[in-house]
């Protein structure tokens, strides 16, 4: 009769590290925890056994920090020694729940009054990525947000956009004004010609259809433009 087969039991102590840092998270919440504790809780969702703590170290030296790393492509991810598709999943299912929930703050409500709240939107969604990625928030004539899109997605210092595809879905929408808004991986938000071409295109578009465009943001990685600020438009 064939012997059944045990998995190996993990040290004591990795179980102790476990049990211990859960327990912190529960009583203290996020903010006391460096970002490998927070990242090692996620990696416990997965990897049931063993010290996750080397995994988290190489993934924060990878990428910089916690926010970094939820926000790195899969395909970074997975590149990563100790990272499989399920983990990256994990991490990607987080910062889409984070964006969701930052959405819920902004979307369906007047600009003027979630103003704050739409810029932190902004930050969670766009300043940690490290590629440009230019989205167009849609307004009602009460200036309530109805929708926002992701409009193109482009390299490390560039993203594609067609006016006429803003307009076409502004049109689609019923949309009455908009707000731009795009991100420099470089982290310094300061606009570019180019930006500030595209920006007189499409406003210029926008004034041919009775479409206001009410401002267009730069993200950078801690602080933001706003072009009706600064005087371009």
């Amino acid at each position: 009769m064939a012997q059944a087969r045990h998995k190996p039991k993990q040290p004591s102590y990795i179980g102790g590290h476990r049990k211990r840092l859960r327990q912190r998270f529960l009583v203290g919440g996020a903010d006391p925890l460096p970002d490998y504790e927070l990242l090692e809780l996620i990696l416990f969702r997965c990897l049931k056994n063993g010290d996750v703590k080397p995994l988290a170290n190489r993934l924060i030296a990878a990428f910089g920090n916690f926010n970094h790393v939820l926000s790195a492509p899969v395909e970074r991810l997975t590149e990563i020694e100790g990272v499989g598709p399920e983990i990256a999943l994990d991490l990607k299912l987080i910062e889409a729940a984070t964006h969701r929930m930052a959405q819920g703050t902004v979307l369906k409500r007047p600009v003027i009054s979630s103003w704050n709240a739409l810029l932190d939107y902004c930050r969670v969604t766009m300043s940690h990525r490290d590629t440009e990625l230019f989205r167009v928030l849609f307004l009602d004539r009460k200036n309530i947000l109805i929708a926002d899109e992701i409009q193109g997605k482009g390299t490390v210092d560039h993203v594609p956009v067609y006016p006429r595809e803003v307009i076409k879905r502004a049109l689609d929408l019923n949309a009455s004004a908009l707000i731009l808004v795009h991100n420099h991986p470089s982290g310094d938000p300061t606009p570019s010609t180019a930006d500030i071409d595209m920006t007189e295109q499409i406003q210029g578009a926008c004034d041919s259809v009775g479409i206001t465009v009410h401002d267009h943001l730069v993200i950078g990685r801690s602080t933001e433009v706003s072009f009706k600020s600064e005087g371009y438009l």
